[in-house]
């Protein structure tokens, strides 16, 4: 996919997210450079050079844009955010209240904004989710449902099974016929994802930032009948180590377990795609002729379209007939950079 410094030139004008991550305009007059949505004022044509990494830019003597910062991850979560995500990890009744954020110096009115645009939800409800997380799986796994509510800092019962149900969707003492989906905010290279897993794997796997991912959510929630839920899972540890390992190329194949749901059809589609070695690309109509069926070419990009496991299972290894690369819900850009990352195509 080949771009023009004019096209280049004009998404930066519209500031356009989808060409995050495929270039870094540089303005010869001020001497920084910037990412395509940077909401600086725009300079003149003839007063910009356009790379394809940072590091060729800071070669060139360039330094970064201190509004769009061009050289953190996209969306990265801060590190003061992270430490308070660590630390109710490690204690599990903990409650971080606004006097405890400004005893750190940290602004509640920023953590509000950062989890609300992030997780869709308040810090303080977030803390709650967590913990009820917790709980579940406490009584769950046959300890005391009194005992449970008062490790989770509750003095009441009462006001533990009530806002219990109002997370969970049942009462403690339902907790035999109610099931949850664990959901986890990691961190990777082109961005932040949203990771779900139940018991016997990994269920989703989302750019927190692509189309409909509320949608894939709800429908996720349907076919398991789950409730999804911010949690640890006992998957996330090896997700998260085998994807570091995939982005720094010592990996090509991922070993952690899924729990895949859809139609059949949809499923022999996925397992195609997991078929397909990495640094190797196929299209649509390869795709549905490996399926038996040569015209199925809609179904199979339907199909590849809605699947929920990004990267592990490898729709952005799925092009046009033509060579272009389209139909990435997570961004043209992450398929670009995917595909550049595996081998299968240099820019």
């Amino acid at each position: 996919m080949k771009l023009t410094e004019e096209r280049m030139y004009r998404a930066s004008l519209e500031k356009d997210s989808s060409f995050e991550g495929i270039y870094w305009m540089a303005v010869k007059t001020t001497g920084i450079f910037c990412r395509p949505t940077c909401t600086a004022r725009k300079p003149k044509r003839e007063n910009v050079e356009f790379f394809t990494n940072t590091e060729k830019a800071i070669e060139n003597g360039y330094r970064p844009c201190k509004i769009c910062r061009p050289l953190e991850k996209l969306n990265e979560t801060p590190q003061y955010i992270q430490d308070l995500l660590d630390e109710l990890q490690q204690h599990e009744s903990l409650k971080i209240k606004d006097a405890d954020l400004l005893k750190r110096n940290i602004e509640p009115v920023t953590i509000r904004r950062w989890f609300l645009k992030n997780h869709g939800m308040t810090f303080q409800v977030f803390q709650r989710e967590f913990r009820m997380n917790q709980a579940f799986k406490k009584i769950k796994n046959g300890e005391s449902i009194i005992e449970v509510a008062m490790e989770s800092g509750y003095e009441s019962l009462s006001g533990f099974n009530e806002r219990f149900k109002d997370i969970i969707g049942t009462t403690p003492k339902n907790t035999g016929r109610q099931k949850i989906i664990d959901l986890k905010r990691i961190e990777t290279p082109l961005g932040p994802m949203f990771a779900c897993a139940c018991e016997e794997g990994i269920c989703l796997l989302e750019f927190t930032d692509r189309k409909n991912i509320d949608l894939q959510l709800a429908r996720l929630s349907k076919a398991m009948n789950a409730e999804i839920i911010q949690g640890e899972n006992k998957h996330f540890k090896q997700l998260e180590e085998e994807l570091s390992e995939y982005f720094e190329r010592k990996r090509t194949q991922f070993d952690v377990p899924l729990y895949i749901t859809g139609t059949d059809f949809q499923k022999k589609v996925w397992q195609l795609l997991q078929e397909i070695p990495a640094g190797e690309t196929r299209t649509y109509k390869q795709q549905s002729g490996f399926l038996g069926n040569p015209k199925a070419v809609r179904a199979v990009g339907t199909a590849n379209g809605i699947n929920k496991i990004a990267i592990i299972i490898p729709c952005h290894r799925v092009i046009g007939s033509d060579g272009e690369l389209v139909g990435y819900a997570g961004g043209i850009w992450r398929k670009q950079k995917l595909l550049e990352l595996e081998g299968a195509i240099l820019f």
